[in-house]
């Protein structure tokens, strides 16, 4: 009997030029200015294989909903929900308030 590790990933897109992915309880951010949506899924890539994880490791999404950028918002769901898709996992909306962000526990 195999041992089930849960393994949150964390979308935010809601700003126009920045990009942030949780991992657990890590943060990473990128600079997004252009082309966000071919910019996020390489970048989930890079942090999950810094962390020494795979998209496989992912045992659910949980990505940002709002307030924010319409198209930024736009580009983290639909990324979320088709690797929840493909991966078979739940994806999880989180609607955030101005200044909640910063109350997510991340180490640094």
């Amino acid at each position: 009997m195999g041992i089930t590790i849960s393994m949150k990933l964390f979308i935010d897109t809601h700003e126009r030029d920045k990009i942030i992915v949780g991992i657990e309880s890590r943060m990473y951010e990128t600079d997004a200015r252009e082309e966000k949506s071919q910019r996020l899924l390489p970048f989930i890539d890079e942090m999950l294989k810094k962390e020494g994880l795979t998209l496989k490791d992912i045992t659910e999404i949980q990505v940002h909903t709002g307030p924010g950028s319409f198209t930024g918002l736009r580009v983290g769901v639909a990324t979320a929900n088709a690797l929840g898709w493909t991966l078979g996992i739940t994806v999880n909306g989180k609607n955030l308030r101005l200044g909640e962000m910063a109350d997510i526990n991340y180490a640094v």
